[in-house]
């Protein structure tokens, strides 16, 4: 019991001063931070990050409009059956009908059918069906005088959706994480909809405008005088000495948005606005060349989720793979526009169901009341085990005091974002980590009231309790990480400070506190037992 190396009193002193260097930022106000960070540039910089409820933010629920998905994909379906009767050579009668949730065509020559039918039907299977057990999309029927419908399923449908809201997270994630915004919530909320909770921001708009939008690029020729109406459609387009109005532009998009690799704000050499630099991979800076090649001295029309941003003349060829995208925007427009390109558009559109903005003022209220509760909590607990155990009260009060510091060590060094929850579940390892402790002293009494020394007592009341304590923590451990993998936002807060809290307080609450004991021993050489 006595022994105790000298090299785990070091280190536990050494693990301490380490937790209280991480965590002083974060009690510091900003302008304190700032200048300590400039005095003292080896001291971490890193603070806890507070959550939406704690900060005030923006939150944003998106719903996939699942019509416009379903639209997407019968028109797809009606380009691959069009591929297919050009490769099989067959003709209709009355072209390729579109319905509501499939599409309708009509082969009256019976060889035509029969091998057409085959490659229609291998069509609605999904590649790699049979490894991942995917559904078709869509079946192949065959009706009275030549008619053949092709029809979405409720299944394909759905699955479909699910897909779209899993590429939509990711394309939201970028988007969110290029604004400069720290730890956003992004998840799915049942089958299509998408939670986004961005703490810090107060610019709902801007957030809004950020996720609202496809952002769908292309680049297409302005339609000269002569062309056939059937071939132009009117877009509309912003100019700083007409206004609001609108161009004819060619139906037929010259090279898709998808061939971006990057796209940076910057500002024009000649004329100091702000303008967005953006760059093709290899075959979408072909294209660019070709067409700017063929067609010098012709507008050429950038067009951004079908409204014209800008339409410059082609002056010359432009090989280099790269150009630039004008229209009079502000600083924050160009760097946004840039940010929705680099992000890539989104698979299908979203719609905003619900957003609300929690001011600071809130997230204040939530902190104050939190510093409350972990306040009255500490005192009590701290009271207590001072009344009961005298000064083995006081060790159990320094360790429990270190346990919180750890804590917030370990969610500066994790990024964990700490939540209104998340403070509830510190106050709530406050009295697991003081409940080891009573656990350990209430046996020390016990071995000591039947007879044994107060060195055995010592000893036998830590290394007795010990194994009492370990399942009851790893009980506590299994539930905090299932309802992390299972919960979602404030469920998730609280499960991460109860795990945290938990590993801190077997740290604390045996090891810290032993070595106290054995140190207080060793000077004292008490002959009654405090306790």
């Amino acid at each position: 019991m006595i022994r105790y190396a000298p090299w785990k009193v070091v280190s536990i002193i050494v693990a301490t001063l380490i937790a209280l260097l991480l965590v002083v930022p974060s009690m510091l106000p900003q302008t304190a931070r700032e200048s300590l960070a400039r005095n003292v540039p080896w001291l971490p910089a890193k603070t806890i990050v507070l959550g939406l409820d704690l900060q005030g933010g923006a939150h944003v629920l998106l719903e996939v409009d699942t019509p416009s998905v379903i639209r997407t994909k019968v028109e797809g379906l009606r380009d691959d059956v069009r591929r297919t009767l050009r490769e099989e050579n067959v003709r209709l009668t009355g072209g390729i009908g579109l319905q509501a949730k499939g599409i309708q065509l009509r082969v009256p020559d019976a060889n035509d059918r029969a091998k057409l039918l085959p490659k229609l039907r291998a069509l609605a299977q999904p590649l790699g069906a049979s490894l991942t057990g995917a559904v078709s999309e869509f079946t192949v029927n065959e009706g009275d005088d030549g008619v053949i419908q092709l029809a979405l399923t409720d299944q394909g449908i759905d699955a479909r959706v699910r897909r779209a809201v899993d590429q939509s997270i990711e394309v939201l994630r970028r988007r969110v994480d290029a604004l400069g915004t720290t730890e956003p919530n992004i998840q799915r909320e049942g089958n299509d909809r998408i939670l986004v909770e961005v703490p810090g921001l107060q610019d709902a708009q801007r957030l809004k405008d950020i996720l609202g939008t496809t952002a769908k690029l292309e680049f297409r020729l302005v339609a000269d005088a002569g062309e056939a109406p059937s071939d132009v459609e009117q877009l509309p387009y912003y100019t700083p000495t007409e206004g609001n109005g609108t161009l004819p532009v060619e139906k037929r998009v010259m090279v898709q948005g998808e061939d971006l690799t990057d796209a940076q704000p910057g500002f024009d050499s000649r004329t100091g606005e702000p303008v967005v630099n953006f760059r093709f991979n290899l075959r979408g800076g072909q294209q660019f060349g070709q067409v700017t090649s063929e067609n010098v001295g012709k507008p050429f029309a950038i067009v951004l989720d079908e409204k014209i941003v800008s339409a410059p003349r082609i002056l010359g060829a432009i090989t280099g793979g790269s150009g630039q995208i004008s229209g009079s925007f502000t600083v924050q427009q160009a760097n946004d526009l840039a940010v929705l390109l680099r992000a890539g558009a989104l698979p299908a559109k979203l719609t905003i169901v619900e957003e609300r903005t929690v001011g600071p003022g809130l997230g204040q209220d939530s902190i104050d009341a939190g510093k409350r509760a972990a306040y009255v909590a500490a005192v009590l607990v701290l009271g207590y085990m001072l009344l009961t155990y005298g000064v083995f009260g006081i060790f159990a009060d320094i360790a429990l005091a270190v346990h919180i510091l750890l804590i917030f060590a370990f969610m500066v060094l994790l990024g964990a974002t700490l939540t209104l929850p998340g403070i509830a579940g510190i106050v709530f390892t406050i009295g697991v980590a003081v409940d080891a402790n009573v656990l350990i002293y209430e046996r020390i009494r016990e071995e000591n009231h039947g007879g044994r020394s107060i060195l055995q007592s010592l000893d036998a009341g830590f290394r007795r309790a010990f194994a009492t304590i370990i399942d009851s923590n790893v009980t506590m451990f299994v539930a905090a990480t299932i309802l992390y993998l299972f919960g979602s936002g404030p469920v998730r807060g609280f499960a991460v400070s109860l795990g945290l809290g938990i590993l801190t307080s077997v740290v604390t609450a045996v090891t810290m506190t032993r070595m106290m004991i054995a140190v207080w021993y060793r000077v004292k050489r008490p002959t009654v037992l405090p306790i």
